[in-house]
């Protein structure tokens, strides 16, 4: 675990908004853009999580709720949690009394992850609702936890979803995220970019008909700010006790912030 106390700001809030993957874009035309990824592949998305990650984004998930050693009595507030993958898993550390809500912006990955809930009998105190990481609609100091997985990276503004984060939190209240990051080793980000660029698009079209998409996301990794980037921003939106951990030589990173009391 890298522990940053003090580090450079960014030069400009959302560098990222205007870049869909590897392609130079409008940032509202990204917005709606990722949301036709995401509808395209939402019944597909776990199917294809599974086999990208030959199921490893499973422990992923799994440590990543480990290190948050949810409460009871905390209320959970899951960003871009479509299918529920992270609420569930915290359900399944808590309670049904402990209140968890689910936030997408996109109603089809909603869908699929309300389906899902019901299929598992967590129909109590579990809401999903639609939301823009940028702006969501919940209210000051609300929420004792807010994570969001694998999403960070596919928001138009990340500043601007870092400072809503920081404004719903309460005071001690946790940011957690946990997203595809940067492979620091050279020779293995060499074979990570050739697995990425080479395999997973046509994974994609074999088992859900669309490379393009997955092409995107395989792009939208590169543009995604590196591990000690991401931590400087969040300390800039006001997090303090700001960390990150590496998993997989960086391929996947889990960072962390806490609002100050």
């Amino acid at each position: 675990m890298v522990n940053l106390i003090s580090m450079s700001k960014t030069s400009k809030d959302n560098p990222e908004q205007n870049w869909f993957g590897e392609r130079a874009v409008d940032a509202n035309e990204k917005t709606e853009l990722v949301g036709g990824v995401f509808h395209s592949v939402a019944q597909k998305y776990d199917l294809m999580n599974d086999a990208m990650s030959f199921g490893t984004h499973r422990l992923w998930k799994d440590r990543f709720v480990s290190m948050i050693r949810p409460r009871m009595n905390w209320e959970y507030l899951d960003v871009a949690g479509g299918t529920g993958d992270i609420a569930f898993r915290i359900r399944k550390k808590t309670s049904p009394k402990t209140s968890i809500t689910v936030s997408d912006i996109n109603e089809s990955m909603l869908s699929v992850g309300r389906d899902r809930a019901i299929d598992l009998g967590y129909t109590q105190n579990m809401d999903f609702i639609v939301g823009n990481a940028e702006h969501l609609p919940f209210a000051d100091n609300s929420k004792d936890i807010y994570t969001i997985a694998f999403g960070l990276r596919n928001v138009t503004r990340i500043d601007d979803a870092l400072k809503d984060a920081y404004r719903l939190l309460k005071p001690g209240g946790q940011f957690w995220c946990l997203e595809f990051s940067h492979v620091e080793n050279p020779l293995m980000s060499k074979l990570y970019d050739t697995y990425s660029y080479h395999l997973i698009p046509k994974m994609g079209q074999m088992i859900a008909g669309d490379a393009d998409s997955y092409q995107y996301l395989v792009e939208s990794i590169r543009k995604h700010p590196t591990q000690k980037q991401l931590a400087a921003r969040m300390e800039e939106a006001g997090f303090t006790d700001v960390k990150y951990t590496n998993m997989n030589f960086g391929v996947v990173a889990i960072h962390r912030g806490t609002k100050p009391e």
